[in-house]
């Protein structure tokens, strides 16, 4: 079991992803606002302004989205679906993307099928 952590820094994006974790089977995920080091930096602290030339447009927030997925398989469909629909997470600003083992978690809804994910 694996949480997959996607940040995304174009909130336009949100919609797209989210659709995309739904076409490979993802039901459950949290979404939060948040809000980068260097995004923040350009836009709170005066003396780091000229950081704001490191981004195209320095909005102050960006959107992450955690979910746990319990199924191998499924978690390499969705970070594959992911990318496809993010396009090039090398590029500058365009997101970040990790997976962290899960040892334990509760509170797993059961899927509408009857099975659990």
């Amino acid at each position: 079991m694996d949480m997959l952590t996607i940040i995304l820094n174009n909130t336009e994006d949100l919609d797209a992803v989210l659709e995309t974790l739904l076409e490979v089977g993802v039901r459950g995920a949290t979404v939060i606002d948040s809000s980068g080091m260097g995004r923040t930096l350009c836009t709170k602290v005066p003396l780091f302004g000229g950081i704001r030339n490191l981004f195209e447009d320095c909005r102050p927030n960006n959107v992450t989205i955690f979910s746990v997925i319990k199924d191998p398989g499924k978690l390499r469909n969705a970070i594959n679906a992911v990318k496809k629909t993010m396009g090039n997470l090398e590029r500058p600003g365009a997101g970040f993307m990790f997976v962290v083992p899960v040892t334990e978690a509760y509170g797993f809804a059961p899927e509408l099928n009857g099975h659990n994910e």
